[in-house]
């Protein structure tokens, strides 16, 4: 079986939210794979020495180098990866995560056309991602979507909503948490009884912002911390509506998450987002950053029990093609081939 160098930010066993690297690396050893992986190091300067140093440690065992790619300073990460990748004459393969990738393309051009025309092939988790790196002009691509294991999302179907909002994200600006608080807010002033949890570790300053925010206007916002698949998926079956408040993304786990779980979803419309999500079909898009947008779909939601409940099944639907049973023949056919 091949052996498989895995580079990525392993950020789950430091407190972090799971990435892609956390998830896909058990996945992939239990496949039969055998996977070394790089880093765990916080200081990134440090990360990415530990990324070169596991290359050149392991240029004679790899049979392949997978190497995930985000849009802001992490793509540095793969850029000077891909560069050691190809002085050591070893074969790798991109994995395209970082919603403003399209950006980077624009941004770094020379860069982008060095690291993604070297590789053995790009992985797109997001047919959005594909269709953008498609018209950049690259031609070894290859769609495989984000994956969950379905059983692990109980289903319940949502008709007649309460209002009360669930949002699972880090706090990190680009997902616009403070947004969700501004948007209860407003929905206060119809609706008395709403109230929102929001899930997820603290990434930068917005975390702050959001608690002090909250406290300072006494708004029925609770505030979980990180907590574990299990435990916030748990804690979903109190709630009926999902909101995706994010002014940057690419194809969410945890969109699809909510789609298993029969979670009604508000989501801003940004990047890959209208290619998982039908506006009216399996979810409601609104333009990014527009407090009276979401409030409106949350009322629509509220309102309408026929279509939530129409929301709420075709959202279940759609998350069955994202089953990790489906999805890991795509990988091996990919991993296993010459």
């Amino acid at each position: 079986m091949k052996k498989l160098l895995y580079i990525g930010n392993e950020l789950e066993s430091r407190g972090g939210a799971s990435t892609s690297i956390d998830r896909l690396a058990p996945l992939f050893r239990k496949e039969g794979f055998q996977v070394k992986t790089a880093s765990t190091r916080k200081n990134q300067f440090f990360r990415l020495l530990d990324m070169q140093q596991s290359l050149l440690e392991n240029r004679s065992w790899a049979d392949l180098v997978l190497i995930d790619v985000y849009s802001t300073r992490n793509f540095w990460y793969a850029v000077v990866t891909a560069k050691l990748c190809k002085i050591l004459e070893l074969d790798y393969i991109p994995i395209l995560h970082g919603g403003d990738l399209p950006l980077r393309l624009k941004k770094n051009p020379k860069l982008s056309a060095e690291l993604f025309n070297n590789a053995k092939l790009n992985i797109a988790p997001s047919k959005y991602l594909y269709e953008v790196f498609q018209q950049a002009g690259f031609t070894n691509l290859k769609y495989i979507p984000n994956s969950i294991f379905l059983k692990d999302y109980s289903f319940k179907i949502r008709r007649d909503l309460k209002p009360k909002v669930l949002w699972v994200r880090a706090f990190a600006e680009i997902y616009n948490p403070m947004l969700a608080i501004k948007v209860l807010e407003e929905l206060l002033k119809e609706y008395p009884g709403a109230e929102l949890c929001m899930v997820g570790p603290e990434k930068d300053e917005s975390y702050k912002e959001c608690f002090n925010y909250a406290e300072s206007k006494k708004l029925p916002v609770k505030f979980t911390g990180k907590l574990t698949k299990q435990e916030w998926t748990e804690l979903s079956k109190d709630y009926d509506i999902f909101l995706n408040t994010t002014n940057v993304d690419n194809t969410p786990v945890s969109l699809i998450e909510a789609m298993a779980l029969g979670l009604p979803i508000v989501s801003t419309n940004v990047g890959g987002i209208p290619y998982l999500l039908k506006d009216q079909e399996n979810g409601l898009l609104v333009p990014y950053n527009s407090k009276s947008a979401m409030v409106e779909a949350i009322s629509t939601l509220l309102e309408n029990p026929d279509l939530a409940e129409n929301i709420s099944q075709n959202a279940r639907n759609q998350a069955e093609k994202f089953d990790w049973a489906r999805v890991k023949e795509d990988w091996k056919e990919i991993l296993l081939s010459e």
